[in-house]
């Protein structure tokens, strides 16, 4: 060994020994170190901390897949107290929403609308519509079914639904934010930021039923009714496939 290499490695050896207890190298120190120490607290208050930060941020982006009543919806929405817009993919069909306020807008392709195009008239409704904002009849069972993918509350009131007690599993990352795991024992895990605001960022749904991410909290998105010129009326019914 040349004598540099011997200097490095006797001054390498002095430092491991001098810090032992926080480990070498980096290893078996203090997971929670540079964090907001949400980590260390009992299982009960992460939740509740994670929950007060996303009821109280006024924008949040969600994107994922969720499974309901046996249909899986792969979302992409911007979310605000007052309404939502993003994208909806179901049954090999992707279609927008938009909703200010109470009006909620649909908009996709001809295909969308299924029957309406089984015969010549249908069709040519159909093609009317091809690409072009539908604002739904709120009595329409359109308009229940997709408003709560608009919803910030609805959403985000299932991400703290998590079966069974409550436990804190392992330090984890979304993306490149160091996370803490919060599982329910019957199923579910909620990661928790570690990092500033315990925002949630990840919502793992029991029994395999979708993961969701949620992103951009606080940050400002445009949301505005469309053009008079974009938007078609459809009647007093939306017929889906």
């Amino acid at each position: 060994m040349y004598p540099g290499r011997r200097t490095a490695a006797a001054a390498l050896g002095t430092l491991c020994a001098a810090t032992v207890l926080t480990g070498c190298l980096g290893f078996g120190g203090d997971p929670d170190a540079g964090t907001n120490g949400v980590a260390k607290l009992p299982p009960a208050t992460v939740e509740q901390k994670a929950k007060t930060a996303a009821e109280t941020a006024p924008t949040v982006r969600l994107a994922g897949t969720v499974i309901s009543k046996g249909q899986s919806f792969r979302l992409d929405m911007r979310l605000r107290d007052n309404g939502g817009v993003g994208e909806v993919t179901t049954k090999g069909t992707t279609f927008q929403l938009l909703r200010v306020g109470a009006d909620l807008y649909l908009k996709a392709g001809a295909d969308f609308y299924g029957d309406a195009g089984a015969d010549k008239n249908g069709k040519a409704a159909a093609q009317k519509l091809d690409d072009k904002y539908v604002k739904v009849p709120t009595d329409d069972p359109a308009y229940k079914q997709f408003s709560g993918f608009t919803d910030k509350k609805v959403l985000l009131a299932d991400l703290f639904v998590l079966d069974g007690d409550l436990k804190l599993g392992d330090h984890r990352k979304v993306g490149d934010t160091r996370t803490v795991a919060l599982n329910g024992t019957k199923g579910g895990s909620l990661d928790v930021s570690l990092k500033g605001t315990p925002y949630p960022l990840r919502y793992q749904r029991a029994g395999n039923a979708g993961t969701l991410t949620l992103s951009d909290w606080g940050e400002e998105f445009t949301l505005a009714a469309p053009n008079k010129s974009s938007v078609v009326d459809y009647g007093k019914s939306v017929t889906t496939k």
